[in-house]
């Protein structure tokens, strides 16, 4: 899918070569709040940085089905999510995103991930989704809390952050649950 309308207020598009400068500069504008969390902020630089990583993205994405999405809120970028270490054999993907900081608190990433989950088991046949983040990162355990996904526990050490590894909560939710939240229409997203 090219683009993906979320609401009348966000609208996610499938990132390509041309979103580089804009993401770069996102990143280089937000370095210290993305940077808190996000170990790639630190290996992008450049242009050329985020460029690499795009390509890589185009090149891969019909080999793994990790797809990444560029968010606009209102017509202004606001930060990227997708689908990453995506398992075809074992039907299961994680969904990652950042948001700058002037986007946070609009509800963009909790409405997006609902409808990347839809995406996912719907579409893509998966029967398990991940959401992974640190474990001091209180606003992004929100969005799978709110919807509906289940707390695993600590993945100890499950992310290297320049010299340190982060432990990451995990949340998970599996397709007979998104089964039973689904109620036709909409489902609970608190």
């Amino acid at each position: 899918m090219q683009s993906i309308i979320v609401s009348n207020e966000i609208l996610l598009e499938r990132i390509k070569s041309s979103d580089a400068e804009t993401i770069f500069m996102a990143i280089d504008q937000n370095r210290s709040h993305l940077g808190k969390w996000l170990p790639f902020v630190d290996y992008t630089k450049e242009v050329k940085d985020s460029e690499t990583f795009i390509q890589t993205v185009i090149t891969n994405r019909e080999e793994t089905l990790n797809e990444v999405y560029t968010i606009w809120f209102k017509g202004d970028f606001a930060g990227t999510i997708g689908f990453h270490n995506t398992d075809r054999v074992n039907e299961k993907t994680e969904i990652g995103y950042w948001l700058i900081r002037n986007m946070v608190g609009n509800g963009i990433i909790t409405r997006a991930c609902k409808t990347l989950v839809e995406i996912a088991f719907e579409k893509m046949g998966m029967n398990r989704i991940t959401i992974k983040c640190a474990v001091s990162n209180a606003a992004s355990a929100r969005v799978p809390i709110r919807l509906g996904f289940t707390f695993e526990g600590i993945e100890r050490n499950g992310e290297r952050y320049n010299e340190l590894f982060l432990d990451l909560k995990v949340f998970s939710l599996l397709k007979i649950e998104y089964d039973h939240l689904f109620t036709g229409q909409t489902w609970n997203t608190i």
